[in-house]
């Protein structure tokens, strides 16, 4: 039954794993000068307790050995091999030496203040110069960051139910509409939750997804508008799933026996409509990302013109820069310059790890420099059995169409970036740290 409704539900979609090497035309006889890294955080448990998904079950969900919301052991493991693979990758374009302490000082690592994205940027240092002391940068843990963290942090001023109407005017203005339009994988989802992991005779009461109120609603905090119903519980408890699946726990325990990849690749599906309506839509993305994707630009326009720019992070001398954040930022980023991109079967995922790759090349000739972008994440199946990447087992990487400034080559000339990215900035969300 599983498998014919995976057949029916979707095409899954696999990209060949592309690496430096395989970078655009563009950058023959170029050399790539500088890199931004905007990476998720590794792998981490569910950030609620099991207490709080177990009325959707009739099986419990399993406790996990560290806090919620913390970076495993497993997922720190995962960041480092991200991060020696990176090494590898930035040595051959000369970037970096192939190892030693030397160009750790031309690195900069900025991590949002929470356990797990503070840890990321450790195990990725770790990674990148194994057994040398390199700081990463972060505000106090607890405290809001307003590059990540933007509304939160009293970060302009927020009109909530615009950003309700917004979400609105994409579906109808009917929360119930999302249920219908993935009412087969939602069923799907929700017959795996009433039937797995217990015996019919043991089998206690639940709530269905399909018993959860549809409501959009003004949100707080991160939310700018709090779409709630079986779509967003949805996307929690599929998140949950490919939590287990990438922490390497025992296939007999993943989804209670009931989830394998493929499974799981089509459920993240729901995932990801979620996400596309909470993250991506322009008016609630344009307040979310302005200020990260402002300092993006004047890192990359500092590599640029090697000019001192207030409130840049990292010293003149610095030849990537790495940005440890969430999903949502990511998200954020690519609703509001309407990027998209298909990784290991999923469109728009935004796996532990997965990483937005900014690079700033410069023509040796013309002395010209252009931009490219790219998504890349290691596979769940890389991730699940703790694979070492390396040129001939490397995590996957799209290269990335920004329409407003992109060429057949998918480069951007650094003036349309430039353009491109200050056009779609709002300066209101902009924090005085970086102006």
């Amino acid at each position: 039954m599983i498998r014919r409704f995976l057949v029916s539900a979707c095409l899954v979609l696999f990209l060949a794993p592309a690496t430096y090497s395989q970078a655009p035309n563009s950058t023959d006889g170029a050399e790539l000068k500088f890199v931004v890294y905007l990476s998720r955080h590794g792998v981490r448990s569910p950030t609620g307790k099991p207490s709080q998904y177990n009325v959707y079950s009739v099986a419990p969900w399993p406790a996990w050995n560290v806090p919620p919301g913390y970076l495993t052991a497993h997922g720190y493991r995962l960041m480092e091999l991200f991060g020696a693979y990176d090494r590898i990758e930035l040595a051959k374009e000369g970037l970096l030496s192939e190892s030693g302490c030397k160009d750790a000082s031309n690195i900069t690592f900025y991590a949002d203040s929470d356990q797990r994205t503070q840890e990321t940027g450790r195990a990725l240092a770790a990674g990148l110069f194994p057994g040398c002391i390199i700081p990463v940068q972060s505000l106090t843990e607890g405290t809001n960051d307003p590059l990540f963290h933007p509304v939160p942090a009293n970060l302009g001023y927020v009109n909530s139910s615009l950003a309700v109407s917004a979400i609105a005017g994409r579906i109808g203005n009917s929360p119930e509409s999302l249920t219908e339009a993935h009412r087969a994988q939602l069923a799907f989802l929700d017959k795996l939750l009433a039937t797995c992991g217990v015996s019919a005779s043991l089998q206690q009461k639940r709530t269905s997804l399909f018993e959860i109120p549809a409501t959009l609603a003004p949100g707080n905090g991160d939310h700018l508008a709090e779409l709630r119903g079986p779509l967003n519980i949805a996307s929690t408890l599929t998140e949950n799933l490919l939590l287990e699946y990438a922490e390497g726990i025992d296939v007999s325990n993943i989804g209670w026996g009931c989830v394998d990849g493929a499974t799981l690749r089509s459920l993240m599906n729901l995932h990801t409509a979620a996400s596309d309506f909470t993250q991506r839509t322009p008016e609630i993305a344009r307040i979310q990302a302005s200020n990260l994707l402002d300092q993006i630009h004047r890192a990359l326009e500092h590599a640029v013109t090697h000019q001192s720019i207030q409130g840049t992070l990292g010293k003149p001398t610095c030849r990537a820069l790495f940005l440890i954040g969430h999903d949502t930022n990511i998200s954020n980023i690519a609703g509001l310059l309407n990027m998209t991109w298909i990784v290991d079967g999923r469109r728009d995922d935004t796996p532990p790890g997965g990483a937005l790759i900014i690079e700033l090349w410069k023509n040796r000739k013309s002395e010209d420099y252009s931009v490219h972008l790219y998504y890349t994440a290691q596979t769940l199946e890389q991730m699940r059995s703790t694979a070492t990447l390396s040129p001939t087992n490397p995590p996957q990487r799209a290269p990335i169409f920004l329409p407003d400034c992109s060429n057949e080559d998918f480069s951007c000339t650094w003036p349309e970036f430039s353009n491109a990215i200050l056009r779609a900035i709002d300066p209101r969300y902009v924090s005085l740290r970086s102006k």
